[in-house]
C-alpha cells in the first residue's frame, strides 16, 4: 500500500527500515502539524539545560534532522556533546551523511531500551516513544530519569489520544484535514492509518504525564499542543 512519497507498507506493516529513510523527512514534515516550529523550539528551550560540558541525547534520531539543528544551535558550547541513538541501519546512515563535519555528534545504531547512558542535561524525545511498545515504556522513561542530571530536561513530542471518544472523533477528522491539505490522498490516508496498527500505540495526555510522574519527574509542563500532537517538558 502506498503512503505517500513513494514509501510502501502493508496492513500493520509499517516501518522505519527499508527505503523509508529515503524520502523520510519530507514525509514526516507533511505528516505532523507544527514539525519544523517544534524543531525550534526544542532548539530554543535547549537553551535553558545545554552548557559547555553537557552530554545530551536524542532518541530515535532518524535521519538527524533535529540533532543537526540542536548541535548547530549550541555551536558556541563547543564542548557540549551531541549522540543520536537509533535501531534503524538505514536511519542511521543518512544520519551520518546528514551531520558529517559536524565534530561533537556521534550516531549510534542502538536500541535506546537497552543503553547504557551517560549523565546527561538534556534528552529529546520527538515523536519517538508512541513507537515503542507499551510495555517496555515505562522502563524506558525510568531509565531516561536515572540518566539525567538533577536540573536536567527531558523534551518529549508525542502524538496523543484524546480523553474522551467525542474528542477523538473531532480530531481525528481534523488531522485528516489537515493531511488532505497537505497534498495526501484518502487513499494514502486509509492506507498509512492501517499500516500503523500496533504499531504506532498513542497515549492520551495523562498517560504520558503519569509516566513521567512515576518515573520520578515533578516538574512537567505542555509547551505546544495541536490536535493531537503534543509537546512536554520534564524538568528532574
Amino acid at each position: 500500500m502506498g503512503v505517500g512519497h513513494k514509501i510502501e507498507a502493508g496492513n500493520a506493516g509499517w516501518t522505519f527500515d527499508g527505503k523509508t529513510a529515503d524520502t523520510f523527512v519530507e514525509h514526516i514534515r507533511q505528516s505532523v502539524p507544527l514539525y519544523d516550529e517544534g524543531h525550534d523550539l526544542v532548539c530554543q528551550l535547549s537553551d535553558f539545560f545545554v552548557s559547555d560540558v553537557s552530554t545530551c541525547y536524542e532518541i530515535g534520531t532518524s535521519t538527524g534532522e533535529l540533532l543537526k539543528k540542536l548541535a548547530v544551535h549550541n555551536q558556541a558550547k563547543t564542548g557540549a556533546k551531541w549522540i543520536g541513538i537509533d535501531p534503524v541501519g538505514p536511519m542511521i546512515d543518512k544520519a551520518r551523511d546528514h551531520c558529517a563535519g559536524i565534530a561533537n555528534i556521534e550516531l549510534l545504531h542502538e536500541d535506546a531500551r537497552l543503553f547504557d547512558y551517560q549523565k546527561a542535561d538534556l534528552i529529546v524525545s520527538y515523536y519517538t516513544m508512541q513507537f515503542i511498545p507499551p510495555r517496555d515504556r515505562q522502563q524506558l522513561i525510568d531509565k531516561l530519569y536515572e540518566a539525567l542530571h538533577w536540573g536536567g530536561a527531558l523534551i518529549m513530542f508525542e502524538k496523543v489520544r484524546a480523553p474522551d471518544a467525542r474528542f477523538q472523533d473531532i480530531v481525528t477528522t481534523l488531522y485528516a484535514d489537515f493531511k488532505l491539505r497537505n497534498g495526501f490522498t484518502g487513499d494514502e490516508i486509509v492506507s498509512k492509518a492501517r499500516s500503523l496498527k500496533g504499531i504506532l500505540e498513542p497515549f492520551s495526555t495523562q498517560g504520558n504525564l503519569d509516566l513521567m510522574t512515576r518515573a520520578g519527574f515533578v516538574d512537567i509542563t505542555t509547551v505546544q499542543k495541536y490536535l493531537c500532537f503534543e509537546g512536554f517538558l520534564a524538568i528532574k
